[in-house]
């Protein structure tokens, strides 16, 4: 009974190692190789790129980031309670609550840190 278990985990395994090494393989064996030194450059836009590639970004940047995707994940578990309210009851919506009391708190903590204000340090 639990070899057929193992059989199909090989399976997805195997399949999941073969699929994208044919794909590849066959996508290089497809492909037109035509080198030329223009493909080699780097491109921008269209343009020469000018300075250095790699920059510093402030620190702010990831955090307002950050907070994009904890209120993005918010909404997602927000809106499957929202369309089942009735079916879901008092209990869920105490427990929705709390879940949403707790990022308000987490949100006036970054209030209060000055995370979210946008002036250079």
């Amino acid at each position: 009974m639990y070899t057929n278990n193992y059989v199909i985990v090989a399976i997805f395994v195997a399949l999941g190692i073969l699929l994208p090494v044919v794909a590849l393989t066959a996508g290089k064996l497809l492909r037109p190789h035509k080198p030329v030194d223009e493909k080699y450059t780097t491109y921008e836009s269209g343009n020469e790129p000018v300075g250095e590639g790699q920059i510093r970004f402030n620190i702010r940047y990831y955090l307002f980031a950050l907070m994009f995707v904890i209120f993005d994940v918010e909404t997602v578990f927000l809106y499957p309670w929202a369309v089942a309210y009735k079916q879901l009851g008092l209990f869920a919506f105490v427990e929705m609550c709390i879940f949403v009391a707790l990022l308000a708190i987490g949100l006036l903590y970054a209030w209060k840190k000055k995370v979210l204000q946008w002036t250079s340090i």
